[in-house]
C-alpha cells in the first residue's frame, strides 16, 4: 500500500510526522551494540598484530593468518544465523553473538601461545559472523519505513565507534610491557560482549518473526511499543500478517497457511528459493545483495584498517605511540562521516550517497598508491608524500563510512521478502565474511610481490568496478516499508524488460524502414 507521493501506507497514517519512537531507538542501539565487537577487534588488532609479532616472534605470514582467521571463521556464523534466529528468534540469536565472542575474547586475553590466540580468534570470528547479520536484520524488523535508513545504519555507527576504541586502547596500553600489553588489549573485548548480553533482557522479539511463528497477539503487543501509534501499529500488523500468510516456498504449497499460523516454520524451502528456483525479483535482490557485500570487503577496506601501520611504518613513521596516533586521527574521521551519512541516509537516499562514496574511495586509494608508490622508491621519505599518504587513507575510510560501510547493513537487511530476510540476509553476509577474510589472509602477501603503492592501484580499480555495479544493480528503497520490497523489484524488472523490448522495437522498425 502506498500513498500518493511514494511513500509507505505506514507514513500516510502520520507516522513520519510523530517522529521516532523512543523505545524503537532504543532496542535499535541495544542490538547494533553487537557490531561494536567486529569494530573493536578491526581496531585493537591493528596495533596488537605488530606487538603480538613482537613478542612471540611469528612470521608475517602467521600474523596475516592470525588477522584473516576472525573474518574466514566469521563465514560459518553468518551462514548458520539465518536458519538459527528462524528457529530460535531475532532476539535469542544476538544472546547467542555476544556469548560465542565472549568465550572467544577471553581464550584471546589468557592465550600463553600463538595457537591459544589463534582458537580464540576462531571463536570470536563465529560470534562476530552472527553479530553482523543478526544486528541490522533485528533493526529492519522493528523499524518504520522514514526511519529505517537511519537505523539499521546504526550497525556501521558501532561498528567504527569499536574501530576508534579499538585505537585508543592500543595508545592507551602501548606503554605496558609487551607480553601484557596485547593481552589487555584482546581481552578487554569481553567487556562490552557480557554488556550486550545482559541489555537484551530490555528488547523484545522482533513482531515479523512472532506473525512467523503465528503469535500474531505478541506481534500486535510489540507493534504497539514501537508504533508512534495505535492507528499505526494496526495497519503495520496488516501488512506483516498479510505477508506473514505468504510464508510459503516457491510453488505455494498448500499447507503454507497451516504453516504460517500453527508455528511449525522454521525456515523450510528458503535455500531452494534462493538458489535453485528464484524468480527474477528474488534473482534481482540476491545479485545486489551479495555485490554489495563483495564489493564492501573487496574494496580492502579492512584489510587497510588492519594494515595502515605496517603501511605507515613502511612510509617512514617508525614510533609506536605516531603509528597509534595516526590510527586514532583516522578513527575519528571515520567515526564522524559515518554518522553524518547515518542521519542523512532516509533525507537523500541509498543510492546518491553509495555512488558518492565508491567514487570517493576510488580517488582515495589512487592518491593513497601514488604516496606510498613515491615513498616506497625514495630513500629520503619528503614529508608530502607521507601527508598525502595519511589524507588519502582518512578520506578512503570517511568515504567508506559515508557510503559501502551503513549502507550494506541496510541493504542487505530490507530487500528480501519476509520469508527469506534471515537467509538471504545470512548468504550475503557470508560472501562479505569470505572476501574480507581473503583479502586480510593476503594483503601483505600481495603487497610484498607488487608494493603498498599497487596493491592500492589495485584496489581503486576495483572501487571503479563497483561504482558501475551499484549504478546498475541497485533500486532506490527509501521511505518503502519491508512489504514493498519485492513490487520495487519487480517493477524494476519490468522497466527493463520494458526498456529492452522499446529498443528491439525501435530496430525492427529501422530495418523496415531503412533509416
Amino acid at each position: 500500500m502506498e500513498s500518493k507521493d511514494g511513500g509507505s501506507a505506514a507514513e500516510s497514517c502520520g507516522q513520519s510526522k510523530s517522529g521516532l519512537n523512543r523505545f524503537t531507538l532504543l532496542c535499535a542501539l541495544l542490538a547494533s551494540t553487537n557490531s561494536i565487537l567486529l569494530g573493536y577487534d578491526i581496531g585493537v588488532m591493528s596495533g596488537a598484530a605488530m606487538l603480538i609479532k613482537e613478542n612471540l616472534k611469528i612470521s608475517s605470514v602467521q600474523e596475516e593468518v592470525l588477522v584473516g582467521t576472525l573474518n574466514i571463521f566469521s563465514l560459518i556464523g553468518s551462514l548458520a544465523s539465518g536458519k538459527t534466529s528462524d528457529f530460535i528468534g531475532r532476539r535469542y540469536t544476538i544472546v547467542l553473538a555476544a556469548s560465542t565472542f565472549l568465550v572467544g575474547a577471553l581464550f584471546m586475553g589468557l592465550a600463553p601461545s600463538f595457537h591459544f590466540i589463534l582458537a580464540g580468534r576462531i571463536v570470536a570470528g563465529i560470534g562476530v559472523g552472527i553479530a553482523l547479520m543478526i544486528a541490522p536484520l533485528y533493526t529492519a524488523e522493528l523499524s518504520p519505513a522514514m526511519k529505517r535508513g537511519f537505523l539499521t545504519s546504526l550497525p556501521e555507527v558501532f561498528i567504527t565507534l569499536g574501530i576508534l576504541l579499538g585505537y585508543v586502547i592500543n595508545y592507551s596500553l602501548t606503554g605496558l610491557p609487551l607480553n601484557i600489553g596485547w593481552r589487555l588489549m584482546l581481552g578487554l573485548a569481553a567487556v562490552p560482549a557480557v554488556a550486550i548480553a545482559l541489555g537484551v533482557i530490555a528488547m523484545p522479539e522482533s513482531p515479523r518473526w512472532l506473525a512467523m511463528k503465528g503469535r500474531v497477539d505478541d506481534a500486535k503487543k510489540v507493534l504497539l511499543k514501537i508504533s508512534s501509534n495505535p492507528d499505526e501499529a494496526e495497519l503495520r500488523l496488516r501488512e506483516i500478517t498479510k505477508a506473514a500468510s505468504l510464508v510459503t516456498g516457491p510453488t505455494g504449497s498448500p499447507t503454507s497457511a497451516h504453516v504460517a499460523t500453527s508455528g511449525d516454520w522454521a525456515g523450510q524451502g528458503v535455500w531452494k528459493e534462493l538458489l535453485i528456483r528464484p524468480s527474477w525479483p528474488v534473482r534481482r535482490m540476491l545479485i545486489s545483495a551479495i555485490g554489495i557485500n563483495f564489493f564492501m570487503q573487496a574494496s580492502g577496506n579492512d584489510a587497510v584498517i588492519y594494515y595502515l601501520p605496517e603501511v605507515f611504518k613502511a612510509a617512514g613513521i617508525k614510533r609506536k605511540k605516531q603509528l597509534f596516533g595516526v590510527n586514532v586521527i583516522m578513527g575519528l574521521s571515520k567515526s564522524s562521516f559515518v554518522l553524518i551519512s547515518a542521519l542523512y541516509l532516509d533525507k537523500f537516499g541509498r543510492r546518491p550517497l553509495i555512488l558518492l562514496g565508491s567514487l570517493g574511495m576510488a580517488v582515495s586509494l589512487f592518491s593513497l598508491g601514488l604516496g606510498s608508490k613515491f615513498l616506497g622508491e625514495s630513500s629520503r621519505k619528503p614529508a608530502w608524500a607521507i601527508v598525502l599518504c595519511v589524507v588519502a587513507a582518512c578520506a578512503d575510510v570517511s568515504f567508506f563510512s559515508i557510503g559501502l560501510g551503513p549502507i550494506t547493513w541496510v541493504y542487505s537487511s530490507e530487500i528480501f521478502p519476509m520469508r527469506l530476510r534471515a537467509q538471504g540476509s545470512s548468504l550475503a553476509i557470508s560472501v562479505n565474511r569470505l572476501v574480507s577474510g581473503v583479502v586480510s589472509l593476503s594483503f601483505l602477501s600481495i603487497s610484498n610481490k607488487i608494493t603498498f603503492g599497487g596493491m592500492f592501484f589495485v584496489l581503486g580499480g576495483v572501487m571503479v568496478v563497483a561504482t558501475l555495479f551499484f549504478y546498475v544493480f541497485m533500486p532506490e528503497t527509501k521511505g518503502k516499508s519491508l512489504e514493498e520490497m519485492e513490487t520495487l523489484f519487480q517493477d524494476s524488472a519490468s522497466n527493463n524488460n520494458n526498456n529492452n523490448c522499446n529498443k528491439n522495437t525501435e530496430l525492427e522498425l529501422v530495418s523496415v524502414t531503412g533509416d
